[in-house]
């Protein structure tokens, strides 16, 4: 942990080598894609949009080898580490993977110690505090899509393991801004599905909260159940309304008008014309 103001942050490095969690890679990062990470991510920062920091990067003496293009042709690199930070690097994937495993305890004492870490509105002993984590996980999270969707920044890798519990831009992989309007613009070429496509970042988000959902359900009675699907259903509702203020703000547009939304539209469909 960095303390700094009073505030507590998780240093994090990435490009350091293998950890019990590196499945088949190599740990390694390369320093084109460490140089690309500190950089967006303080653009992100000064563009207010909650995201992992940069400290340091440090370029390294390992080759690494990557296909960049994916297309098989593998070439050495230069290898780098870069020491990020966050106020916490807990993701929808780590209670995912509990609840899969069937690891129900770790996963209350998980979720408490995030709560009550992270969330200080929320009170540990509050029987419906898991259901109150969950609106805000959600509302955040609608949030946080709607931020990047204003700025044209497609993160390219929206699972369940990139999305931050604490609604942060985390983990910048394949990342790209729009030079022009493009609902298709896809920045990752490994990404042959478009499934990450930037157009669809809202729709992956309410996938990864419903895989949220999933997890959380078995610590879950069957009213909280219930209401936890109602705010789930209300997530597209909060999306629109974020993305519609942002972009009427963007616009100069003041007060509330019947036809904002369609100019919004129309702009959004010149553009693509464009």
């Amino acid at each position: 942990y960095f303390c700094r103001h009073g505030e507590r942050w998780e240093l994090q490095l990435k490009g350091s080598g293998k950890t019990p969690y590196s499945r088949n890679g190599d740990g390694r990062a390369v320093l084109r894609s460490s140089v690309r990470e500190f950089l967006c991510s303080e653009a992100m920062h000064y563009l207010g949009i909650p995201t992992s920091r940069a400290a340091s990067l440090v370029v390294s003496d390992d080759d690494v080898w990557r296909d960049q293009f994916y297309n098989g042709t593998i070439k050495k690199e230069r290898g780098a580490i870069v020491l990020r930070l966050a106020k916490s690097w807990f993701r929808i994937g780590s209670l995912e993977i509990l609840a899969h495993s069937g690891e129900l305890d770790l996963l209350r004492r998980l979720l408490d110690f995030i709560i009550q870490e992270h969330f200080p509105s929320i009170a540990v002993n509050d029987s419906n505090r898991y259901l109150e984590f969950f609106s805000t996980v959600v509302t955040e999270t609608a949030n946080l899509i709607s931020l990047w969707m204003s700025v044209g920044f497609a993160h390219g890798v929206c699972n369940t393991d990139n999305f931050s519990l604490l609604s942060i831009t985390i983990d910048y992989g394949p990342f790209g801004f729009m030079d022009s309007y493009d609902p298709n613009f896809v920045p990752n070429t490994s990404d042959d599905e478009r499934r990450y496509k930037i157009g669809n970042q809202a729709n992956v988000g309410l996938f990864n909260l419903s895989k949220l959902l999933q997890a959380l359900k078995p610590l879950l009675d069957p009213r909280q159940k219930q209401l936890a699907s109602q705010i789930l259903e209300g997530y597209g509702e909060h999306y629109y309304s974020r993305f519609t203020e942002l972009f009427k703000t963007k616009l100069g547009l003041l007060g509330e008008n019947e036809n904002d939304n369609y100019l919004i539209a129309f702009l959004l469909k010149v553009s693509l014309l464009c």
